[in-house]
């Protein structure tokens, strides 16, 4: 007989009932099994009846979609790739077969490396449920006046966020990035006492406000930061604690295609599955589902987007579930930290390069001949080098450099730190095109 674990909420480590964003966050074992059970077999009917390209992998199995009752009955279905998503919109355009409402009812469009077109979903759509209750649970309640710096350029974080914000009840200030000397102005003009964004951004931040004379503690009113989107996170947030005594998040995870995924509570240790998502752990080779502790790929099923229906959603993350309840009384199954990559792709500064985009950008020029990307984290920012070895030593490396700064940031939508030509032969035939040197 499973446990009411909604006992458990009653009191927090601080001896406090326990407040969440969803009372579904506190179901017991026996009901969260049989209400995600109830989602998934309306979902994949759903995404079956109203998307091709759904339909059209279930048939090729011969799945029909009352063949899936449970969430170990998503085995049955194949697990679809990001290469998988991008070979769909290039045999497809634009939408590969995936969309499942008109295009007219859309209200925004972003873009993904690939490049991919993500729909934003409805705003009727629970999805935002999903990105507001990790926020929530971070310490962000109604009146807050929140310094928003994700970008809001054809990426999806920024307006999502936003979105997600202001159904808490929070006032938005929309800064997206850049701009320092005013980020640190309106902290200061507006008293603003929350902030979401890159930890590194923050760092940097908070130093300029420093070397323009200001007191973090003394001038700001800033209380609560929610800094994510980048590996090692960690030793900043220790910064932003012990220096500045701001109250920060931990880890959350969450990928453009689905949107938040996981995330860390106050007692930081593992993160609570969103609920809206069914999450996976499955081995890599066959797909078939892992128990607690194994190590296997987070594959994702969202049943809270009637926009963009994914099944079984591959993020070529590596994780593990973490099998102990959480003290603070939600009951959902947690991920331990992710563990890396199933492919080659790396995550630089919040957005992940492919190696398949850094082929792109140099079959632009004739002028290379080998090329390498390397990652490295000289303190609490990732820098990215792109070493070039040149069939002809006598090209114009400084035009090069200019060109080829422009089209990488074009489209791996991220800037290069340094350009470095190497001598013929440095880079070895058949080496990996992005390389992740960082130690944290």
């Amino acid at each position: 007989m499973a446990i009411d674990l909604r006992e458990v909420r009653i009191v927090t480590e601080q001896g406090k009932k326990a407040e969440f964003y969803d009372e579904r966050e506190a179901m017991s074992c026996a009901e969260r099994e049989e209400y995600y059970n109830k989602r998934l077999q309306r979902q994949v009917e759903y995404a079956y009846e109203n998307t091709p390209a759904v339909r059209a992998k279930l048939d090729r199995v011969g799945v029909k979609p009352s063949d899936i009752c449970t969430v170990k009955d998503l085995e049955k279905i194949p697990i679809t790739s990001k290469d998988e998503l991008i070979e769909l919109r290039k045999a497809n355009p634009p939408w590969g077969g995936l969309l499942a409402v008109p295009p007219e009812k859309l209200s925004r469009i972003f873009m993904s490396p690939g490049p991919i077109y993500d729909p934003q979903p409805l705003l009727s759509d629970e999805f935002y449920q999903r990105v507001a209750e990790p926020l929530y649970a971070m310490g962000f309640k109604k009146g807050d006046l929140v310094v928003n710096t994700w970008s809001y350029h054809m990426v999806p974080m920024g307006h999502w966020v936003d979105e997600a914000l202001r159904r808490i009840g929070c006032v938005v200030i929309p800064m997206g990035v850049g701009n320092t000397d005013l980020q640190v102005q309106v902290l200061h003009d507006m008293n603003v006492n929350g902030w979401v964004g890159a930890p590194t951004f923050l760092m940097n931040i908070l130093n300029r406000a420093g070397e323009l004379g200001y007191d973090v503690r003394r001038d700001f009113s800033l209380r609560i930061v929610a800094a994510g989107g980048e590996m090692g996170a960690g030793s900043l947030r220790k910064i932003f604690e012990e220096k500045y005594g701001l109250i920060t998040s931990g880890d959350a995870y969450g990928a453009a295609d689905v949107g938040n995924i996981a995330y860390e509570c106050s007692q930081k240790s593992g993160m609570h599955i969103c609920e809206g998502i069914v999450v996976e752990i499955v081995d890599v080779e066959t797909g078939k589902q892992l128990g607690s502790g194994e190590v296997g790929q987070v594959v994702v099923t969202p049943v809270d987007n009637d926009t963009y229906p994914l099944i079984r959603f591959g993020t070529g993350d590596l994780s593990s579930y973490a099998g102990e309840l959480c003290p603070c009384g939600r009951t959902s199954v947690r991920l331990s930290r992710i563990l890396g990559r199933v492919g080659e792709a790396v995550r630089t500064r919040g957005m992940f390069v492919h190696p398949r985009q850094i082929s792109e950008v140099a079959s632009r020029f004739p002028e290379i001949s080998r090329y390498q990307a390397v990652v490295t984290r000289p303190r609490f920012r990732d820098e990215l080098t792109l070493k070039l070895e040149l069939g002809d030593e006598s090209a114009d490396k400084s035009k090069l450099t200019s060109t080829v700064e422009e089209a990488f940031q074009d489209i791996c939508r991220i800037r290069i730190d340094q350009i470095e030509f190497v001598t013929q032969g440095v880079i070895p035939e058949g080496a990996k095109s992005i390389v992740d040197e960082r130690v944290y």
